[in-house]
C-alpha cells in the first residue's frame, strides 16, 4: 500500500485480550496519522464448544476477541472518532441471531457484539456511527475440521446467491459502511450472506 500511495499505511500491534492496553494500541494509530476515522472490529476467535466441554479459557478467548475486545476498542476511540465524525463497525456473524450447534460461546459471544453495536449506536450519536456486518459463509476455513465435506456442501447449496462469499464482499460492505454514502444508518446489522439469513 505505501508503494502505492507512500506514507498512507501502518501497522501497530497488540494483544487484543490485554485490554489495559488498547488505549495505547488507539494512542499509537492517532500518533501515527494524526487523526481517527474508523474503527473496524473484525478480529476473532472460532471453534467449537459444545456444552459439556465448555471451560474458562475457551470463555475468555471468544468473549475475549468476539466481544470484550470490540468494547474497549470503542471506548478508547469513541473520543477520537467523535471528533473526526467517525464510525465504527464490527464483524458479527449470521449465528448471532441462528446460534451455531455445538459453537455455544461463540455464538453467544457474537450476539453480544451485535448487542454492543446497538448500544454504542446509541452512546455514540450523533457524531459517531456504529454499525456492524454479518457475514454467513464466507471462505471456509483452512484450519480446523468443523464441518464435514458433507456438511459444507448442504449450507452451500443453501445460499440463494448460488455461491459462498469471498472477502471482498464483506470490504465492500464494511467500506461503504464507514463512508459518507451511509451517513443516515447507524446501529444497523447488514447480513453480507448471499441471503441464506433469509432461506
Amino acid at each position: 500500500l505505501n508503494q502505492i500511495r507512500p506514507g498512507s499505511a501502518d501497522t501497530v500491534q497488540a494483544d487484543l485480550l490485554d485490554i489495559d492496553r488498547l488505549p495505547a494500541l488507539v494512542e499509537a494509530c492517532v500518533l501515527r496519522f494524526g487523526r481517527l476515522d474508523g474503527l473496524v472490529n473484525n478480529a476473532s476467535s472460532f471453534f467449537a464448544t459444545p456444552l459439556g466441554t465448555i471451560d474458562s479459557a475457551a470463555w475468555h478467548d471468544l468473549m475475549g476477541s468476539n466481544l470484550q475486545a470490540p468494547l474497549f476498542l470503542a471506548q478508547a476511540a469513541a473520543p477520537h472518532l467523535t471528533a473526526s465524525g467517525g464510525a465504527i463497525v464490527g464483524l458479527i456473524d449470521i449465528h448471532a441471531e441462528r446460534p451455531l450447534k455445538d459453537f455455544v460461546v461463540y455464538s453467544l459471544a457474537k450476539a453480544g457484539h451485535a448487542q454492543l453495536i446497538r448500544a454504542l449506536a446509541l452512546e455514540l450519536a450523533p457524531h459517531v456511527r456504529v454499525n456492524g456486518v454479518a457475514p454467513g459463509t464466507n471462505v471456509w476455513p483452512e484450519r480446523g475440521a468443523h464441518f464435514s465435506a458433507a456438511e459444507r456442501a448442504a449450507i452451500e447449496a443453501s445460499i440463494p446467491l448460488g455461491r459462498v462469499g469471498v472477502p471482498a464482499d464483506l470490504a465492500r460492505a464494511v467500506a461503504w459502511l464507514l463512508s459518507d454514502q451511509a451517513a443516515y444508518v447507524t446501529g444497523q446489522i447488514l447480513a453480507v450472506d448471499g441471503g441464506r439469513s433469509v432461506a
